[in-house]
C-alpha cells in the first residue's frame, strides 16, 4: 500500500507541476507577448503624443565596439521617420524607406505578413528607427584610420531627386569627404527580401588610403521573446569553422561581446521566432565577428563584422559588398539563397533543433502534401498515416504481444490470488508465464514510445516555422500554429467568458483526450489499483497538458489516436481476442466492489 500511495502522490505532483508551469510561467509570458504585440502596433500606427522612450546611436560606428546608447529621446515611429530625408523602398514583398542619414536600413514593412489571422490587421514591422520605440535596424560602412574622413552613422548620403528602391530599380547613394575620397553606394533589392549593397571608393587624394567594410544589425531596447527552450530568438550566426553560434539576449547581457577573428565564410544577425535580419560579407577576405551588448537608458544589442583591409591607391577606385536579408524565415526562400547566392548554412536561421535530420525531412514531405492539396491541415493527416505505416511492423509486434497478454489475463489472475501472501514468488510465476508465452510485458510502451520523436518533431515543424503560420484547417481552426481557440469552460463561446490560459480546452483537445481513453480501453487492465487510477486519469491529464499546444500537434495526436485504435483493434482479432471494446468502456463506470481485494476486473475472453 505505502508503493501505491507513492505512487498516486508522484502523479498527483506531477499534474501539480504541470499546471503550475502553465499558470505561472505560460501563461505571463503568452499575456507578456500580447501586451508587446499591442503596444508595436499602438506606436506603429500612432503618430500622436509619445507613447515609448528609446535611446539613439551614437557616432561610433566601429564593430565590436558597438555605439553607446546616447540620451534617451522620446519620438513616434512616424516623428522618427520624419526626421530625415529618405529614400522610398516599395516592392510587391517589403515597403518602407532608407535613411539617408547613414544610409541605414531602418525602415520595413513585410507585406505579405499581418498580425493576426484577420486580413485587415496591420502588416509586421520588421524593421525601426533608433529614435522610435523598439528601434531595430541595419547599416553598411567603411572603418577608416585616423585622420580619414568616412561615411558612418550620421554621415547625410545623397540621393538622386526621385529615386525610389524597387526590384527591377537600384538607388545610388553618393558622399564626398571633401578630402579626396569619393563614397558610392549602389543598393539593389530581389522580389523577396534580400539587399545587396555595392560600395565603391574614389581616391584623388595623391596617396594610397586603407578601409575597412563593416555591416551590423543592432536592436535597441528589451526584446520579449517567447521563452521556449525548443525556439532561440537572438544574436545569430554561422561563421566558418567555428559554425553555428547561438546567443542568447540573457547570456549577451552577462558577456557583454563575444568576437570571432578570421572567419572565412558566414553571415550574422539577429533572429526572431520568424522574422530575422542578417548581414553577409562579400568581400571574398576573412573577416572578424562579435556580438555585443551594451547597458545605457535604452539597452543595445549588435551583431557586426569588419572585413580584412582594403587598399584604395591613389587615382584609383576599391570597393566592397554586403548583403542584407531581412524579412521571412520562409523555407523555400532561405534554402534558394544558400544554394544561387552560395551562403554558407544559411537554412540555420530557422531552428531546427539537433533532430534536424528528421525535422527537416518532416517538413518537405508535410509542405509536398500541402502543395498537392492546399491544406496543412490535411498535410499532417497524410503524414501521420505515413508514418504509422513506416513503422507498422514495430506496432504490429507490440500489440501482438499485447494481444498474448490478454488472452493469459485470466492465467495471470490466479497466479495473483494463489500467491497473494507471497509477492516475490508471485513475480517469479508471472515471468515464468510470460517466458512460456512469450509475452514482453513492456511490449505495450512501444506504441507510445515511437510516438514521442514524431511527436517532438512534429511540435518543432508547426512550432517554428512560419509557413504554419496562420495556416488553416477546416471550421473555427484558422491557424494550426495556435491553440484551439475553443474552449468548455465557457460553453464553447455561449457564454460571454474569457476564461484563463490554461483552461482553454477546445474541442480538438476534448477529441484527443476521447480517443486516447478509448485506445487506453483496448490495453489489459493494470492489476495494480495504484496503475488503474493512473491509467484512468492520464487521458484528462493529457487533455489539459495540450490545451494550450498548437492546435496542429492536437489533431495530429488525435488522429494518431484513431489510427492506432483501428489498426489495434484489427490486429487483436486476428490474433483471436474478442476484443469487446464496448464492453470495456462500459466497465469503466460501473461501481467497483468494496472487498478492497488485489482482483482484476474480468478480462476480455480469447476465442477458442
Amino acid at each position: 500500500m505505502t508503493d501505491n500511495r507513492n505512487l498516486i502522490l508522484a502523479v498527483v505532483l506531477s499534474v501539480a507541476v504541470v499546471f503550475g508551469w502553465q499558470y505561472f510561467v505560460a501563461t505571463p509570458k503568452i499575456d507578456q507577448a500580447r501586451q508587446h504585440a499591442a503596444q508595436t502596433s499602438t506606436a506603429t500606427q500612432t503618430s500622436g503624443s509619445p507613447t515609448a522612450t528609446t535611446g539613439t546611436a551614437g557616432a561610433t560606428a566601429t564593430p565590436g565596439a558597438p555605439n553607446t546608447p546616447g540620451q534617451a529621446t522620446v519620438m513616434t515611429r512616424d516623428q522618427a521617420l520624419a526626421a530625415n530625408p529618405r529614400v522610398e523602398i516599395n516592392t510587391a514583398s517589403v515597403t518602407g524607406s532608407i535613411n539617408l542619414k547613414g544610409a541605414r536600413f531602418d525602415d520595413l514593412h513585410l507585406d505579405g505578413f499581418r498580425e493576426t489571422v484577420d486580413p485587415k490587421s496591420p502588416t509586421i514591422v520588421l524593421l525601426s528607427p533608433s529614435g522610435a520605440p523598439n528601434g531595430y535596424f541595419a547599416e553598411f560602412g567603411w572603418v577608416a584610420p585616423a585622420g580619414v574622413a568616412a561615411p558612418g552613422p550620421d554621415t547625410l548620403w545623397t540621393a538622386p531627386a526621385g529615386a525610389k528602391l524597387t526590384d527591377t530599380t537600384p538607388v545610388t547613394l553618393s558622399w564626398d569627404n571633401g578630402a579626396g575620397l569619393t563614397f558610392k553606394r549602389t543598393i539593389s533589392l530581389d522580389p523577396r527580401f534580400m539587399f545587396t549593397v555595392k560600395d565603391e571608393v574614389a581616391n584623388a587624394t595623391g596617396e594610397p588610403v586603407i578601409l575597412s567594410p563593416y555591416g551590423r544589425v543592432v536592436r535597441l531596447g528589451e526584446p520579449v521573446v517567447a521563452g521556449y527552450y525548443i525556439l532561440h530568438e537572438g544574436p545569430i550566426g554561422v561563421l566558418g569553422e567555428k559554425g553555428l553560434q547561438e546567443v542568447t539576449y540573457k547570456n549577451l547581457r552577462k558577456a557583454g561581446t563575444e568576437k570571432f577573428e578570421n572567419v572565412a565564410t558566414g553571415w550574422l544577425g539577429i533572429t526572431d521566432k520568424y522574422w530575422a535580419a542578417t548581414v553577409v560579407p562579400r568581400t571574398g577576405k576573412t573577416f572578424d565577428a562579435s556580438f555585443s551588448f551594451v547597458d545605457g537608458d535604452t539597452p543595445l544589442y549588435q551583431t557586426d563584422f569588419k572585413s580584412a583591409t582594403v587598399t584604395v591607391p591613389a587615382g584609383g577606385t576599391a570597393s566592397a559588398e554586403g548583403l542584407l536579408f531581412a524579412g521571412a524565415k520562409q523555407v523555400s526562400v532561405l534554402q534558394d539563397y544558400q544554394t544561387n547566392l552560395n551562403i554558407d548554412r544559411f537554412d540555420l536561421l530557422i531552428d531546427w533543433g539537433m533532430f534536424y535530420f528528421f525535422t527537416k525531412p518532416l517538413f518537405f514531405l508535410m509542405d509536398y502534401f500541402f502543395r498537392l492539396f492546399g491544406n496543412f491541415g490535411v498535410a499532417i493527416l497524410l503524414v501521420t498515416v505515413i508514418v504509422k505505416a513506416v513503422f507498422f511492423p514495430l506496432a504490429n509486434k507490440s500489440y501482438k504481444s499485447m494481444s498474448a497478454m490478454k488472452k493469459v489475463q485470466p492465467e495471470m489472475a490466479a497466479l495473483r490470488e494463489r500467491y497473494a501472501d507471497d509477492k516475490v514468488k508471485q513475480q517469479q510465476e508471472l515471468m515464468a508465464l510470460y517466458k512460456k508465452e512469450k509475452i514482453n510485458p513492456l511490449a505495450g510502451c512501444w506504441p507510445v514510445l515511437i510516438q514521442i520523436p514524431v511527436f517532438f518533431s512534429l511540435y518543432k515543424v508547426i512550432f517554428v516555422t512560419i509557413e504554419m503560420r496562420h495556416a488553416p484547417f477546416f471550421g473555427w481552426i484558422r491557424d494550426l500554429s495556435a491553440p484551439d481557440p475553443t474552449t468548455l469552460f465557457n460553453l464553447f463561446g455561449l457564454i460571454p467568458w474569457t476564461p484563463p490560459h490554461m483552461l482553454m480546452i477546445g474541442i480538438w483537445p476534448l477529441i484527443m483526450g476521447l480517443t486516447m481513453w478509448v485506445q487506453m480501453r483496448l490495453n489489459p487492465a493494470p492489476a495494480d489499483p495504484a496503475q488503474q487510477v493512473i491509467f484512468n486519469w492520464m487521458p484528462v491529464i493529457f487533455t489539459f497538458m495540450l490545451g494550450t499546444f498548437p492546435a496542429g500537434l492536437v489533431i495530429y495526436w488525435a488522429w494518431n489516436n484513431t489510427l492506432s485504435i483501428a489498426q489495434q483493434w484489427v490486429i487483436m482479432r486476428r490474433q483471436g481476442v474478442d476484443v469487446n471494446l464496448l464492453g470495456n468502456i462500459m466497465s469503466t463506470f460501473k461501481k467497483k466492489p468494496k472487498d478492497g481485494g488485489d482482483k482484476t476486473s474480468v478480462p476480455t475472453k480469447a476465442k477458442s
